[in-house]
């Protein structure tokens, strides 16, 4: 007989019911697609973040603060912003958590509301690059 080993399972969405059908379809979906919690990341980490538009590259540095670049106007350079997280194109946010299918919303020092991006397609960490490549401090 052969053994198995089961990983460890966090736990599931289970739909709520004071949430509407969309609602609770949309964090299900989240949780299927995946993502991150940028608080998970270690220190460093250099995200490359593919959205329908733009290909965008971010340094998390902690407190939802992070260096972003990518976009043609709003941030060609990096620029430092503020990470609130992900959202369905509505008012209800995931904090400080980039997620395939959803958008990335930031505030940008130079514009009174936040910036939001077309959905993500894909994430991905690039441990090759180094923070003084995406213009960090070293």
């Amino acid at each position: 007989m052969q053994e198995v080993a089961l990983a460890e399972c966090r736990r599931l969405f289970r739909p709520h019911p004071n949430l509407s059908d969309d609602v609770n379809r949309n964090i299900l979906q989240s949780e299927i697609e995946g993502g991150v919690f940028l608080g998970d990341l270690p220190p460093s980490t250099v995200l490359q973040i593919h959205t329908q538009h733009h290909c965008y590259t971010m340094l998390p540095l902690g407190g939802g603060s992070a260096l972003i670049s990518g976009h043609p106007q709003y941030c060609p350079e990096p620029i430092l912003v503020v990470i609130a997280g992900s959202t369905w194109g509505g008012s209800m946010l995931k904090r400080r958590f980039v997620g395939r299918g959803m958008r990335l919303e930031f505030h940008h020092p130079e514009y009174r509301t936040p910036i939001i991006t077309s959905p993500i397609q894909e994430i991905r960490e690039c441990p090759q690059w180094s923070r003084s490549e995406i213009g960090a401090p070293v």
